[in-house]
């Protein structure tokens, strides 16, 4: 039985990152992961503009003025946002200037309107700032055109759909998506849209682990319920190791009689490389190779427990495989308890509730009721895992524990 670092390791060694790429528009580009680096031949911002809504002046014929001795220019023009200026401002001149306006010819500095005073069309500057340039967005501060803009590997969110649209990118080449086979297997199981009958169980991993897949940024292939039957099992899995880059199959992975997945995978040529982890909830843990480049991962199928092991062993993987760069690793968190929290201590235990931020220092709230890797009810909202390490049974409340975030794809 592998530990948790262990088990992480070994998955990570085994992904390899998709290289297929495809073309899409901007407008669909969130959430996706950028497969070549950005140029854009714009500077950024394009031109000299007005960071305040003021008075474009020379800053010579500003310098040094104050409310006892202004200095008093002559308003030529006003300039908008928008709008190309065509005056070039004079010694003794201004333009009344808003924000994001260009600047014109022969201005290099701009005065706050709270530091003027107007008078029909003069205006009386009554402060001057120290150097000239003040308040002007210069052409080329922020990005220099030829220059690198945004590096392939990484994750395109609210700021880099923005930096894309600023540089006129509409197109972009992508990573294709992770393409993720799942299904559940048991013969107690059943859909939700069918009436529940004594001894059944309604099937909650399909649709929790689409989820999860959907929050990664992959697409998920359900293949829905199959019975503990083995020909039927065996069509199953050779259709998804044949069909997804991932396979997630929960349930049938321990050592009872209908458990018939190792056998299988074994069959269909797969290389089996964990069984079993060291870990609470999650222990039954199978992942298998094939020739093909498909990645399975055999989860437990308790629900926390299919959760658990996607959080903590899956979305590395999958981070990974997507073709995003740097730390693939659960991020993890050092907060104060509010809880004592208990494990037997044979294995890394993994406690789940809520991570929160109270006054600029994070706190673990505990989920209340029973912990179960059967009950799913008081998962609900859960944000972040308590990691008991092998040979702690015991952490009183108001101690520090180390928490695993939960999180999306970043």
């Amino acid at each position: 039985m592998l530990s948790v670092n262990q088990a992480q390791t070994l998955i990570l060694d085994l992904v390899q990152p998709l290289k297929d790429t495809e073309i899409i528009s901007l407008d669909v580009a969130a959430g996706r992961i950028l497969a070549q680096p950005i140029i854009s031949q714009l500077d950024f911002p394009y031109w000299d503009n007005s960071a305040m809504d003021g008075y474009a002046v020379k800053f010579k014929d500003v310098q040094g003025c104050t409310q006892t001795q202004p200095a008093i220019l002559d308003i030529v023009a006003e300039i908008p946002a928008g709008q190309n200026p065509s005056i070039s401002i004079q010694s003794g001149q201004t333009a009344r200037i808003f924000t994001g306006a260009m600047l014109p010819a022969g201005a290099d500095t701009i005065i706050m309107q709270e530091n003027t005073q107007r008078e029909g069309n003069r205006v009386k500057i009554l402060s001057s700032p120290d150097q000239p340039k003040a308040y002007v967005r210069q052409r080329g501060d922020y990005y220099q055109a030829g220059n690198p803009l945004l590096k392939p590997g990484i994750a395109i969110n609210a700021p880099e759909i923005a930096v894309l649209a600023t540089a006129q990118c509409t197109q972009l080449t992508v990573y294709r998506r992770p393409k993720v086979v799942i299904f559940s297997t048991g013969d107690e199981l059943i859909p939700p849209n069918q009436p529940l009958q004594p001894g059944q169980i309604i099937d909650s991993n399909q649709y929790a682990l689409a989820a999860f897949v959907g929050s990664q940024g992959a697409i998920s292939i359900p293949l829905g319920i199959v019975k503990d039957n083995k020909e039927a099992l065996k069509k199953t899995i050779a259709q998804a190791i044949a069909t997804g880059d991932i396979v997630l199959s929960t349930g049938g992975v321990s050592v009872g009689e209908y458990d018939y997945i190792e056998e299988i995978l074994t069959e269909l040529g797969g290389n089996i490389q964990i069984r079993s982890v060291a870990v609470t909830p999650g222990k039954p843990l199978t992942v298998a190779t094939f020739s093909n480049g498909c990645l399975y991962f055999g989860i437990p199928g308790n629900p926390v427990s299919a959760l658990v092991s996607c959080w903590r062993f899956v979305q590395p993987a999958l981070k990974k495989l997507s073709g995003l760069e740097g730390n693939w690793h659960p991020i993890f968190i050092k907060a104060r308890s509010r809880h004592d929290l208990p494990s037997k201590g044979a294995r890394e235990t993994y406690l789940w509730g809520q991570l929160l931020l109270v006054n600029g220092v994070y706190e673990f709230e505990l989920a209340g009721g029973k912990h179960s890797s059967a009950n799913l009810i008081n998962l609900a909202q859960t944000n972040g895992l308590a990691v008991m390490p092998v040979g702690q049974t015991f952490l009183a409340a108001g101690e520090d524990v180390t928490v695993m975030q939960i999180d999306s794809l970043k």
